[in-house]
């Protein structure tokens, strides 16, 4: 099997080690190296949390500390989606996994320039790490075959009216990132939404034998009650669990699950009530050529089956 290359930079974060769980269960990809970065939490509990996480499921991985702070903006955390520590209720494991002796931009710089065939970047933050490393070692995009990016949204937002959490925390290094000339994924709002799981399904899969799935399905649980408790949470939040995260990976292994198109894609940055706001040029109104893949669209029960599937892999492997 001639594997995928891939560099996840994440905020770990409920959804990111769901993201993690689905990238470290499929064969079909060679994970070199995590990165973190502050978002959902702190720069220490983002890492902290993926140490722990990675510890638990037994994957020796590379894991390279990323930035504590936006490029310009002053740090928002999410603490109120995924708790203090920024896993929930759930403890993992203590880490025996350590922090890499090199930085995030370093350790993706080094990754990539080593990597005999392009690779890709799933990006499940703020992408803060990813626009960094573009800006101070432009030698890297050819390098760089895609970027898988969960961020933005075309229409409503969940940390403002307009804006989704991981562009409103950095839209400067969004912006810097779709400028940057690299075919690049959106997986957004959009998308994600519709990439849900109801409680039923989640307590069917917390009984299909395995503690990890058991631990699954109560931090999710966890992260369904904080999410329809903020004010801009879609309906039905209470009853659906959005993994988003989870969709930057499955596009990956499954593109066929997805359908979206190809648009420009620009980010307001300072706006007082829009800041962070993807602005997706549907109809050409700019002229300028597509730069982003924008998905809006997937099959939610192949999705959550390629999910169940990942959790129960993992589950057996630990067992």
């Amino acid at each position: 099997m001639n594997k995928i290359p891939v560099i996840l930079d994440c905020d770990p974060g409920i959804d990111d080690t769901m993201m993690l769980t689905l990238a470290f269960a499929r064969p079909e990809l060679d994970i070199r190296l995590v990165t973190t970065e502050a978002g959902n939490v702190s720069q220490d509990k983002t890492t902290y949390n993926a140490l722990s996480f990675l510890t638990y499921i037994k994957q020796d991985v590379e894991v390279a500390r990323g930035l504590d702070a936006p490029m310009f903006r002053t740090l928002e955390v999410a603490e109120e989606i995924h708790g203090e520590g920024g896993l929930g209720n759930v403890k993992w494991a203590e880490p025996t996994l350590q922090t890499s002796d090199r930085s995030a931009v370093n350790a993706m710089r080094e990754t990539l320039l080593a990597s005999d065939e392009p690779m890709i970047i799933v990006a499940t933050g703020p992408l803060t790490n990813v626009a960094a490393l573009l800006f101070a070692h432009p030698e890297v995009k050819p390098k760089i075959k895609m970027i898988s990016w969960m961020g933005g949204a075309a229409v409503g937002g969940n940390v403002s009216t307009t804006a989704e959490f991981n562009a409103y925390v950095d839209p400067h290094a969004v912006e810097l990132v779709f400028r940057a000339g690299l075919p690049i994924v959106m997986s957004g709002l959009d998308v994600t939404h519709k990439a849900y799981i109801t409680l039923d399904e989640m307590e069917r899969l917390s009984k299909s034998g395995t503690p990890f799935a058991e631990k699954v399905a109560e931090m999710m649980k966890f992260y369904t009650f904080t999410q329809s408790q903020t004010p801009f949470h879609a309906p039905n939040f209470e009853k659906q669990i959005r993994v988003h995260d989870v969709c930057a990976v499955a596009y990956l292994v499954a593109p066929e699950l997805f359908q979206g198109g190809d648009y420009f894609v620009e980010v307001e940055l300072e706006g007082r009530l829009t800041a962070g706001s993807t602005i997706v040029d549907y109809v050409g109104k700019t002229g300028k050529a597509p730069n982003v893949k924008v998905l809006h669209t997937v099959n939610r029960e192949g999705f959550i089956e390629l999910f169940f599937n990942a959790v129960n892999t993992i589950g057996k492997q630990l067992a």
